[in-house]
């Protein structure tokens, strides 16, 4: 049985060589339709590991309140609804108002994403951005402390001018300097390090370590931007307290906002899962479109490799007449084209995931997302392409092995 099986493997790389270019159009119309079915879902499956590695770090026990929720509609680039902005009052009256058990809260705002931050004759480039936060931003956001220490009250309550630094800010301006208690500056004014944030990398075009954090009534000193809008982040230690926690902030801040029991919230409310959540539900009409286009294509490689396997059984009728004439038997002729179909399936398939995978990881480094093997795209592909030369290759074996061999002898 082996040296049969090697036998037909042999003759079908022969005949394969001897039709060279419209085997390798073949196989290049198989291996477009893997490529998109593989570079996309590679894309794909690289963003949703970006999303879940940034936003699980949150946990699914943080809810933020903010300006707008995040299921308004945007009609024509414009909201229905406009909500006023969150301002200091409101968000410090929420901190000092806002008591539900095992939870903490955090106050920041983007004082500018542009800032030029100094250190002697060094100074970031590109610019870096500072954000005003109190003694709980670093735990609410996931964020770990790589050398130094956290904020504590004091240095919130006594509007110490002291620093936390993105990986990136270190490294770009003390040039492997131990960055503990030195001095940098940003619009003319002193601070001292006291933590160095661990390295998140980039987001979607944002370089979450190029920031520098400070205590928030220090940064309202020196960003005096009008409307600037603050952000209000709550951690609950025990998950079976969300609701309950979610339910008592709302009503806080309808207070603060003295807004009447008819009227709807002018604010918004979102929990780091649903975000997630509500992202991977566009996330699936790209993998359907991956499977749209690469069905179709592969739908046409299918009738291809059939073509190519017809004219292949026609031009070999003399030679099938032979083998039979020599004692070949019908499974014997059929294996030998099945086996012509699967080697040329398989090497569609074999390259179409090659350039898939190329083409995901170069969008993946090109975006910043996380790149991972897309091991179940891969076996999709695998499964596909062996499916595909299974239908592809059955019917003309099939009409192979019943070549009568007297009218087989007889084709000039």
């Amino acid at each position: 049985m082996f040296p049969l099986f090697k036998e037909n493997v042999r003759i079908a790389f022969f005949s394969i060589k001897s039709q060279i270019l419209r085997t390798v159009l073949t196989v290049l119309i198989i291996a477009i339709g893997i490529t998109a079915l593989v570079g996309i879902l590679s894309a794909v499956a690289a963003l949703e590991n970006t999303i879940t590695s940034d936003f699980a770090s949150m946990g699914a026990n943080t809810f933020n309140l903010q300006r707008y929720d995040s299921q308004i509609r945007i009609n024509g680039g414009s909201r229905d609804k406009v909500n006023p902005v969150i301002g200091y009052r409101e968000v410090k009256a929420f901190n000092d108002e806002y008591e539900f058990p095992q939870t903490k809260t955090s106050i920041s705002f983007t004082g500018t994403s542009s800032a030029e931050i100094k250190y002697e004759n060094e100074k970031t480039d590109p610019e870096a951005s500072v954000l005003g936060v109190n003694e709980n931003y670093v735990n609410n956001s996931g964020l770990n402390i790589a050398a130094g220490r956290d904020f504590n009250i004091f240095d919130i309550e006594n509007n110490n001018n002291v620093t936390i630094i993105g990986a990136d800010v270190k490294d770009g301006l003390l040039k492997g300097e131990d960055p503990l208690d030195k001095i940098i500056s940003v619009r003319g004014v002193k601070f001292r390090i006291i933590g160095v944030l661990e390295s998140k990398g980039s987001t979607f075009g944002n370089n979450q370590d190029l920031r520098m954090l400070i205590p928030v009534q220090v940064a309202r000193s020196i960003f005096t931007a009008p409307n600037i809008n603050y952000n209000i982040s709550v951690r609950v230690d025990d998950k079976e307290l969300l609701e309950g926690a979610q339910d008592e902030a709302i009503m806080t801040f309808r207070n603060i906002r003295a807004l009447s029991p008819v009227e709807e919230n002018n604010f918004g409310l979102a929990k780091s899962d649903d975000l997630i959540n509500r992202i991977f539900s566009i996330t699936q009409y790209l993998n359907l479109a991956a499977w749209i286009i690469s069905i179709i294509t592969i739908f046409g490689s299918s009738i291809a490799l059939m073509n190519i396997m017809l004219v292949s059984v026609s031009e070999r009728t003399r030679e099938i007449g032979v083998r039979k004439a020599l004692g070949a038997k019908k499974n014997t002729i059929a294996m030998q084209f099945f086996m012509e179909t699967l080697i040329i399936g398989q090497m569609g398939g074999v390259l179409g995931i090659l350039f898939g995978v190329l083409i995901g990881f170069a969008v993946s480094k090109a975006a910043g997302f996380n790149f991972a093997t897309p091991w179940v795209a891969v076996i999709w592909a695998t499964v596909i392409t062996l499916i595909v030369a299974v239908l592809a290759g059955s019917y003309p074996a099939a009409k192979a092995a019943k070549q009568d061999p007297i009218e087989s002898l007889r084709y000039e």
